[in-house]
């Protein structure tokens, strides 16, 4: 007889077949480490030390669990470009400040799933329409925030594709950078990006959010690891 599958969304069920999020954060960790090949069922199942015959508990098949990892993309990502442009702020510079937090904190937005997906949608066009519709998105929400602040639509457009596509060139390049340099750069950034210096107390409370404290020379190091 054949088995009862539950809802696909039921992220209560645990025990011998896992759960819907222990499956999917599974897939993730295959993805980042060995790229899409590597998000195929039964390796997943030995991986995790589940029956392969669990997963169906959860997902209805490979496709359902890669839809899945786009959509976790999706809200984490863009999810946190469209929070930050959308933060409380007195000055265009400290929502640059909002928006550059996310450049550096990884809780909120996580360079290495946007690389990875990226270069998924070489090999799918569904998956590439998917990205440019992200990244149009994500536009749109930059762009917001420099009107919000009196900036022509044709000045907020320019400024948001200087904003964002340097942030994709981090991300494409691979860069690592000391955080203390990278950090160094922000004001400098922020002046560029928006015309306006951000004011010390606006620094201060962003270097804050991000456990940094500057020296009296300037610079910046990291608080925590």
């Amino acid at each position: 007889m054949d088995k009862p599958t539950p809802p696909i969304d039921d992220e209560s069920a645990t025990g011998w077949r896992g759960s819907r999020a222990v499956w999917l954060q599974a897939a993730r960790q295959a993805f980042l480490e060995s790229g899409l090949d590597a998000v195929k069922i039964q390796p997943l199942a030995a991986r995790l030390d589940i029956s392969r015959a669990s997963f169906y508990w959860f997902f209805k098949d490979r496709g359902a669990l890669l839809d899945a990892l786009l959509e976790e993309w999706q809200t984490k990502n863009t999810g946190a470009f469209v929070d930050a442009c959308t933060a409380y702020a007195e000055t265009i510079a400290e929502a640059m400040l909002n928006l550059i937090t996310v450049f550096h904190d990884e809780a909120l937005f996580e360079p290495q799933l946007d690389f990875a997906v990226r270069g998924w949608a070489h090999q799918s066009d569904a998956v590439m329409a998917r990205v440019n519709a992200e990244d149009e998105q994500r536009l749109q929400a930059i762009r917001a925030l420099f009107e919000r602040f009196g900036f022509a639509p044709d000045d907020a457009d320019v400024r948001a594709r200087t904003v964002y596509l340097v942030q994709i060139g981090y991300i494409s390049m691979q860069m690592r950078e000391d955080p203390g340099i990278r950090m160094a750069r922000v004001p400098g950034y922020v002046r560029i990006y928006c015309g306006q210096d951000a004011t010390p107390s606006e620094l201060a409370r962003f270097h804050a959010r991000l456990q940094f404290a500057a020296d009296r020379g300037g610079r910046t190091s990291a608080t925590s690891a």
